[in-house]
């Protein structure tokens, strides 16, 4: 995140996301039974409050032809598979890990973590962005080879994850606990100080005689990480790599990511066998020619599974230019934050569903992954960077859990939609503008529509499935989750 992108933010139309607090709760993370024969089961969240995440009465599917259908028909071809997906979530800074591990009493935090993550009892997250090392919501800026100006340490033999085993540690082995499968991307803001143009932190870019040595970093990392028992599935080279800023941060034009990836860390993974992910970018969709510049190159592309993306600037589409030219290539899309600067819930969870849960994945990301996962009431704790951000959960000074309107997005997808699905063909015959739709089907077979519902008024469409269709009603200002077997 960055402080001088929120008036960005705050522009991009409806932006973002709002509290919910003395909103009623209603919300039902445990659905009835889906399985039944010719039945959708329907969860729905709308902008009037009135419905979070709740259960609605199921639909019969029927015969095509059975009833007349509504002017807006949505055909879905299941036999045609897109993308896979691998998950939806958020970012469990350090912030967030902090105030989950010591704000909260053990009940308190097996509650909220089961909430998060438990698949059954509750919306089923099953992918995280953690940093590596201090972002601008940590309790403190820190690499992991921290010295003394004027000292280098090439060889990293000062190197220690022990900062990470006060809080963030603990609470990724309860998360893997409860979902044993989750993924994990980690990601830097800066490298060691030393290594840096700027001695510091904040600012400045990686120095060419160091790229060795920080891709050993990366290396050193992961096996510390593995000897904890968390596996990381992805790595970004570096967060917002066209942004210095006040807290700690690093310029990497696409010039010097592609000659790191290309000349050091690629080779060193792929030496020592390493299969995590490495991911380019990880910036806003304004700049979709930073990736194409790195995957044109062959020899850096050999090593690269895909392209991440942040929301704060730029259009959805973006990533689809990527694709269109690189379609072998994942698109992951890893950062946005909702704040203070957009209070109206209906506005936000229609802007969320409709760019980054319902956009993303019509603009082929393989997830979609939200920022902090907590904060507290004041918006923190904050190490000099966004002020006013907000997390997809407030946990205030007594323990009291929010779920803001970020939870809901996410659980509409989360829940519903399992890692290893594939998003399916759906095309839109005289489906209005105001109605917004992606599907998917799971690896166990059953099927989910998302559909958003732009408009001020209840809107009926039909899905036609082949001989069989099925009809639905949607509430003004509102997303649904549809499943059936």
């Amino acid at each position: 995140m960055k402080n001088v992108l929120i008036a960005t933010v705050a522009s991009l139309a409806f932006a973002l996301s709002s509290c919910s607090a003395g909103a009623p709760v209603n919300d039902d993370p445990k659905p009835a039974d889906t399985t039944s024969a010719n039945k959708v089961a329907v969860w729905v969240t709308s902008g009037s409050q009135s419905k979070l995440l709740k259960g609605d009465n199921p639909i019969s599917i029927v015969k095509a032809g059975s009833n007349s259908p509504s002017t807006n028909l949505i055909n879905i071809d299941f036999s045609t598979k897109l993308q896979e997906m691998e998950g939806f979530g958020a970012a469990m800074t350090g912030s967030s890990a902090y105030l989950i591990n010591q704000k909260l009493n053990a009940t308190q935090r097996a509650a909220l973590l089961k909430d998060l993550f438990d698949q059954e009892t509750g919306i089923g997250m099953s992918y995280l962005r953690i940093t590596m090392g201090a972002s601008d919501f940590s309790l403190e800026d820190f690499t992991y080879n921290d010295l003394p100006a004027g000292q280098t340490d090439a060889n990293l033999t000062k190197f220690s994850i022990a900062k990470d085993q006060a809080d963030l540690i603990p609470v990724l082995k309860s998360v893997v606990a409860l979902q044993p499968a989750i993924r994990i991307m980690a990601t830097p803001w800066s490298a060691p100080a030393w290594m840096k143009t700027s001695g510091k932190l904040a600012g400045g870019s990686l120095k060419t005689e160091w790229y060795g040595a920080y891709s050993n970093y990366f290396v050193k990392y992961l096996d510390a990480y593995k000897a904890e028992g968390i596996a990381i599935d992805a790595i970004s080279v570096q967060n917002e790599p066209l942004h210095e800023a006040a807290y700690p941060s690093m310029r990497m034009d696409s010039s010097a990511q592609l000659n790191f990836i290309k000349n050091n860390l690629g080779p060193l993974f792929q030496s020592k066998s390493i299969k995590t992910k490495i991911l380019l970018y990880d910036h806003n969709w304004d700049r979709p020619g930073y990736p194409i510049s790195i995957l044109n190159d062959p020899k850096a592309s050999q090593y690269v599974a895909g392209s991440a993306f942040h929301a704060y600037g730029g259009n959805v589409t973006a990533m689809s230019q990527v694709h269109d030219q690189f379609p072998d290539k994942g698109l992951y899309f890893t950062e946005i934050s909702g704040g203070r600067w957009a209070a109206n819930f209906s506005d936000n969870l229609k802007w969320n569903m409709s760019n980054i849960f319902i956009g993303t994945a019509n603009n082929w990301s393989k997830n979609a992954l939200l920022w902090n996962i907590a904060l507290d009431e004041t918006d923190g704790p904050k190490n000099k960077g966004c002020d006013n951000c907000r997390g997809v959960v407030t946990i205030a000074t007594n323990g009291t859990i929010t779920k803001n309107v970020e939870y809901y997005t996410i659980a509409h997808m989360s829940k519903f939609v399992h890692p290893g699905a594939f998003r399916v063909q759906s095309d839109r015959l005289s489906v209005s503008t105001q109605l917004e739709h992606v599907a998917f089907v799971n690896p166990d077979g059953s099927k989910v529509l998302v559909i958003l519902n732009q408009g001020a008024d209840n809107k009926k469409f039909t899905v036609a499935l082949g001989e069989n269709q099925f009809s639905y009603t949607i509430d003004p200002n509102a997303v649904a989750t549809l499943v059936w077997k």
